[in-house]
């Protein structure tokens, strides 16, 4: 998508142009994570964080049954031995 121009309002805010929201799949309330990179600033929805941590520690999940009933396992067997 080519640069567009943006506006700085009140309170420092920024107005994304409607193009830009509409692709990223942005709506009113959506959080965001804002980067600065030197001299640029990045923006991007909070859910592809998200989904880009997943895919990363995907690798790292067993292959069947909970990492949490694993580890509330292990914690009541903890402590019945104190």
């Amino acid at each position: 998508m080519p640069a567009a121009k943006g506006k700085i309002v009140e309170g420092g805010r920024v107005i994304l142009p409607a193009a830009f929201r509409k692709s990223m799949g942005l709506s009113k309330g959506d959080t965001v994570l804002i980067e600065l990179h030197g001299e640029e600033v990045r923006i991007r929805p909070a859910r592809s964080a998200l989904r880009r941590l997943q895919e990363k520690l995907r690798d790292y999940a067993p292959e069947s049954g909970s990492v949490a009933d694993e580890l509330i396992a292990e914690r009541r067997q903890e402590a019945e031995r104190e």
